[in-house]
C-alpha cells in the first residue's frame, strides 16, 4: 500500500471519524480508542483551556483513505502526563531556553502503555511510523515547539523511535501476570505461606467492613454509578494533584460510548456507596485507572484495585493486570515489576546532550532496581 507525502494535522479527533482511526488503532488497547479520546474532547477534559490543545496527525494512502494517526497534543505544562520531565523544564528555562510549548503522543492522563504510532494493518507499518515521526517533527518546528514526547509507548513504537534518533527512557510499574490460574484459590496456591496468610486476612477484613462489592459493566451501568464515582475520583485527585484532571460529563460519556469496555468494581456500606475502581478492560490485559473512597476503611483499596481485578482477569482470560503507576506495596499482592517506556527528541543540543546522559544512567538503575525488587520482595514460592 503506496502512502502519500502529505500529513494533514486535526485539531479535533472527530475530523478524522470513528471508523478511520480505529481502522489503525485497533481494538485491543481502550486508550487510544477513538471513543475514548473523543470524550475527553467533547467533555472538556483535553482541550486548549487544560493546555492539551489536540494535533492529532494523519497520513492518507493513495485513495485519500487514513493509514496511520498519530493522538498528539500541544502542551504549555506538564501535568497529567506520569513521565515526569519538571526538572528538564526548569533547569532549561533556568539557562534561559523556552520548554514549553512542547508535542506530547500520548493518550491523555493515563500511564498504560499501547500502541502511539497508529497504522493500518495492511500498510508498512515502519513507513507509516517513519512519516508520523516527520509530520511530528515537522510540527515541532512550525509551533516553535521545544520538544516531542512520546509517552507509554508499546516496545515495538520505542524500538522504532530509538532506532529513529530519539532519547529512550525507561521506568516501571507493577502488573499482575496470569500463570494460568483456574481461580483466585488456584493463584493464592502459588504465593509464599505468609504472603498467602496475609492475602485472605486482608480480604477477610475488607468485605467484612462494607455490606457489600460489586463489579458493574456493560448495560448495568447507570448515571447513579457515575455520581458516585466521580466524589471518589474527586476526593482523591484533590488530595494527590490539587485538581482532578477528568470532568463528570467524561464519565457519562465513557459510560454511554464503551460500557461493555468498563468494569467499574464499588463497595456500598450503610446504604450508600463508599468506595470505587474504574478498570477498562483490554484485549490482553485488564487495566486499572482511579480509585477513591469517602470513607477510610483498612484493606478495602487493596480488595477493590488489586484482588477484585486478579479475580476478573482470570474470569476473563485476560492474561495479565495493569494497577496504574508507582506503589512498591503492589508487589506484596502479587504484582511485579514491569518495564514502561517513553521516548524524547529536544531541538536544542544545550538541553538534548545532557538529558541524553541522564537517560543513559537511569535505565541502568532502573533495570537494576527492578532484578532486586522481584528477587528480594517476590511475594510467590521460591522456584
Amino acid at each position: 500500500m503506496t502512502l502519500t507525502p502529505a500529513v494533514a494535522i486535526h485539531r479535533r479527533i472527530r475530523e478524522i471519524g470513528r471508523e478511520a482511526w480505529d481502522a489503525c488503532a485497533g481494538s485491543d488497547n481502550p486508550f487510544v480508542a477513538f471513543d475514548f479520546l473523543d470524550a475527553l474532547e467533547e467533555s472538556g477534559s483535553v482541550g486548549d483551556r487544560t493546555g492539551w490543545s489536540p494535533y492529532h496527525l494523519t497520513v492518507a494512502d493513495e485513495a485519500g483513505q487514513v493509514a496511520a494517526a498519530m493522538p498528539l497534543y500541544l502542551k504549555t505544562h506538564s501535568q497529567g502526563e506520569y513521565v515526569f520531565d519538571w526538572s528538564w523544564a526548569d533547569a532549561y528555562e533556568k539557562a534561559g531556553g523556552r520548554y514549553y510549548p512542547k508535542l506530547q503522543c500520548a493518550s491523555p492522563f493515563s500511564p498504560v502503555t499501547g500502541p502511539r504510532l497508529l497504522v493500518r494493518p495492511d500498510v508498512d507499518p515502519d513507513e507509516g511510523r517513519r512519516m508520523l515521526l516527520g509530520g511530528a517533527l515537522t510540527l515541532c518546528e512550525k509551533l516553535g515547539a521545544s520538544s516531542l514526547h512520546v509517552t507509554f509507548p508499546n516496545e515495538t513504537d520505542w524500538t522504532f523511535l530509538g532506532n529513529a534518533g530519539l532519547l529512550q527512557r525507561q521506568d516501571q510499574q507493577y502488573h499482575w501476570f496470569n500463570r494460568g490460574y483456574a481461580d483466585f484459590d488456584a493463584f493464592l496456591a502459588d504465593l509464599s505461606s505468609g504472603r498467602r496468610k496475609t492475602v485472605r486476612r486482608e480480604r477477610r477484613l475488607a468485605q467484612e467492613a462494607v455490606d457489600e462489592i460489586v463489579a458493574v459493566t456493560g448495560a448495568d451501568l447507570t448515571e447513579e454509578h457515575w455520581d458516585a464515582f466521580y466524589g471518589f475520583y474527586m476526593d482523591t485527585g484533590g488530595r494527590k494533584w490539587g485538581r482532578p484532571y477528568l470532568n463528570r460529563a467524561f464519565f457519562s460519556l465513557l459510560g454511554e460510548r464503551m460500557a461493555d469496555k468498563v468494569l467499574l468494581i464499588m463497595a456500598r456500606k450503610g446504604g450508600r456507596w463508599v468506595a470505587g475502581a474504574l478498570n477498562l478492560i483490554g484485549g490482553d490485559c485488564l487495566i486499572g485507572r482511579n480509585w477513591g473512597c469517602v470513607e477510610d476503611i483498612p484493606f478495602l483499596h487493596f480488595e477493590l484495585c488489586y484482588y477484585q481485578a486478579i479475580e476478573h482477569a482470570i474470569r476473563l482470560g485476560l492474561p495479565r493486570v495493569e494497577a496504574g503507576a508507582q506503589g512498591q506495596h503492589k508487589i506484596a499482592r502479587g504484582y511485579l515489576p514491569a518495564e514502561v517506556y517513553s521516548a524524547h527528541w529536544i531541538a536544542d543540543p544545550a538541553l538534548r546532550e545532557p538529558v541524553r546522559r541522564y537517560l543513559d544512567q537511569e535505565r541502568a538503575a532502573i533495570r537494576e532496581e527492578m532484578d532486586w525488587l522481584a528477587e528480594e520482595y517476590s511475594p510467590f514460592k521460591a522456584e
